[in-house]
């Protein structure tokens, strides 16, 4: 039986949809313009992840199955090396730019996601909106660590 959506449900997975097709955008252009190689690979594994969350929400909005999506999925977590030291460099700051930029981003997607997983009736919906969150928060953490590795956060 699919499930009958109220109106602000479909609102809702609407601004989620968009958000997460804005967050495969940015990433696949951010990995085209990144210096540092363990960025662009950080980027272009985000990228992948955010496209699986679209794809889940659209299973989700046509009331198909989504068994095998926003379950657990094994996420190896990226040790990152210094590439960039305490100094400024025209690259550094190119990338410490397009990270700041993303980890906003994530900041933004986690909050919608937060907002959301209250506002669905279907507890398994609610599942799968809340493991998408706390992706979005590990993708905000690996960000961070990349940055906090390149003397980027301070």
């Amino acid at each position: 039986m699919q499930t009958q959506f109220s109106e602000k449900e479909k609102n809702l997975l609407k601004d989620m949809k968009d958000t997460e097709k804005l967050c495969i955008e940015k990433y696949t252009k951010a990995a085209q313009d990144a210096h540092d190689p363990q960025l662009r690979q950080l980027f272009i594994k985000i990228s992948q992840v955010e496209q699986n969350h679209y794809d889940t929400l659209t299973k989700i909005e046509n009331g198909e199955s989504t068994a095998s999506q926003g379950q657990a999925q094994s996420q190896e977590k990226p040790t990152f090396i210094e590439h960039y030291g305490a100094a400024d460099s025209k690259e550094k700051k190119d990338d410490c730019y397009l990270a700041s930029d993303l980890l906003a981003t994530e900041k933004h997607a986690s909050h919608l996601y937060d907002t959301c997983v209250f506002e669905f009736k279907d507890e398994d919906i609610r599942q799968k909106i809340n493991h998408i969150q706390k992706e979005e928060q590990e993708h905000g953490k690996q960000i961070y660590d990349y940055m906090q590795k390149n003397s980027m956060y301070s």
